[in-house]
């Protein structure tokens, strides 16, 4: 399961365009922690690339709010509140803010832009 990372960058490498080199650091990255637990680098904090700590919170909130054969789908409310406890921990804890506030009922609005900058 750990390698799903290191080998998704691997296929994304070399893509030739700005999307594909974004991908390639979005598929290495996504699983690191902002305390550094995380996998395959051991990045934490700032050192873990910005567009890999969005996914990672996005990532989360969709696995935990989708059904699994072996669970249920969690209510938007427990997901944020999962999301909510990481934050400093799992989660770059401003963008965690950031989330809280563009979704407070618990997913996207239905057309909602997030600047980067």
């Amino acid at each position: 399961m750990r390698t799903h990372t290191t080998i998704g960058a691997r296929i994304l490498a070399g893509g030739g365009s700005e999307l594909m080199a974004t991908a390639e650091t979005i598929a290495r990255s996504h699983h690191e922690r902002w305390d550094g637990r995380g996998y395959p680098g051991g990045l934490s904090g700032e050192s873990i690339p910005l567009v890999a700590r969005i996914v990672s919170i996005v990532d989360v909130h969709d696995a935990l709010t989708s059904a699994r054969q072996y669970r249920s789908a969690w209510s938007p409310e427990r997901a944020r509140d999962e999301i909510s406890a990481g934050a400093g921990v799992h989660f770059d804890p401003r963008l965690v803010e950031t989330f809280m506030t563009l979704w407070p009922g618990g997913g996207p609005p239905a057309a909602t832009t997030l600047s980067l900058a």
